[in-house]
């Protein structure tokens, strides 16, 4: 099985890439993030026509999650059981959804960006790592041959070389102390990084902001990533960030990253 994670920065907007990407990758189950719609605008005719399921989350023109499987979709959860919620009236973002596709519960994450360190976005990005870790502990704790995989858009660069410079974020978000320490809990809870364990390179990025030239100069961060419990990390073969997919017209400020398993 092939798997990949791709923060697509709208949906509707790159649909079309999407399906040219799935379909010259032979990507079997790819998680997106920020879709950027309401559940009745996501383009599934698109993906159906390519021949895969979807299942996707959004509440309106923000956030927005999704799961796009030509293995089948099983038991699709929205948010996961103690998500913390945000805002003047608090509510539930569409950040995280969770589906079995090809007998792996693949779980496609939005973690809150944080904006700044005195936020109360921060305090917000804090709980919701907490609280999925605590949640993907006890997953491993009832089933320990559980096959669970967490992707997304982590928004959090744990190592001073997965940002172009790391003196133009002290101070601010993605590579705080507590962010970083929140990222690697999940080690701790049992999960295994894999993108790290087999594409170490350092400098070797996942995003680039569309402003200043950034592409064109390489100062990106890696902040996409692939934890996978110890069932599903003895299956992982290989990685590959798919840095060409950001060139071009109408490209995200993402890029896929994807995780080979054997059978």
């Amino acid at each position: 099985m092939r798997l990949a994670t791709w923060n697509i920065n709208s949906i509707r907007a790159r649909a079309e890439r999407a399906v040219a990407f799935l379909e010259r990758s032979g990507t079997d189950v790819l998680a997106l993030q920020e879709t950027k719609c309401k559940d009745a605008q996501f383009p599934h005719e698109v993906f159906e026509a390519a021949g895969y399921e979807v299942a996707h989350f959004g509440l309106s023109q923000w956030n927005g999650v999704a799961i796009v499987s030509r293995v089948g979709i099983e038991d699709v959860e929205t948010g996961f059981a103690t998500q913390p919620h945000f805002g003047a009236e608090p509510h539930l973002e569409a950040r995280a959804i969770g589906a079995t596709c090809g007998g792996v519960r693949v779980w496609s994450l939005y973690v809150p960006h944080g904006r700044a360190l005195d936020d109360p976005h921060y305090p917000y990005k804090l709980e919701w790592l907490g609280n999925l870790r605590e949640q993907a502990a006890g997953w491993l704790a009832a089933d320990p041959a559980a096959q669970v995989a967490l992707v997304g858009d982590w928004n959090v660069a744990p190592l001073d070389t997965d940002v172009w410079d790391p003196a133009v974020f002290a101070g601010h978000t993605h590579t705080s102390p507590p962010e970083r320490e929140a990222f690697s809990a999940f080690a701790e809870a049992g999960y295994t990084e894999v993108t790290r364990e087999f594409f170490p390179e350092e400098h070797k990025y996942t995003y680039w902001d569309y402003q200043q030239l950034r592409f064109p100069k390489n100062q990106g961060m890696r902040i996409d990533f692939a934890y996978l419990s110890p069932a599903l990390r003895a299956r992982a073969t290989g990685v590959e960030i798919d840095r060409d997919e950001r060139k071009g017209k109408g490209a995200s400020d993402h890029v896929p990253v994807i995780v080979d398993f054997s059978d």
